[in-house]
């Protein structure tokens, strides 16, 4: 997520190289953070980061309190 706060948007590809991790597990990471509402993905393999994921990296944001979506 705070790659994606600063670079605004991001592939796990480009993700990935950028924090030296691999591609599958950049990928993982961010279908997660979406199902939460963290992070959304207006077009396949494309992430940006929403406003309760800004917010919750600003301190604002109680994850415990969020619900996944399937």
């Amino acid at each position: 997520m705070e790659y994606l706060a600063s670079e605004t948007a991001g592939t796990p590809k480009v993700i990935a190289d950028a924090l030296d991790r691999s591609n599958g597990y950049i990928g993982v990471r961010c279908r997660k953070l979406a199902s939460y509402g963290l992070v959304d993905r207006p077009s396949r393999g494309f992430y940006v980061i929403t406003d309760a994921g800004t917010a919750y990296l600003e301190g604002e944001l109680d994850a415990s309190n969020l619900s996944a979506t399937e």
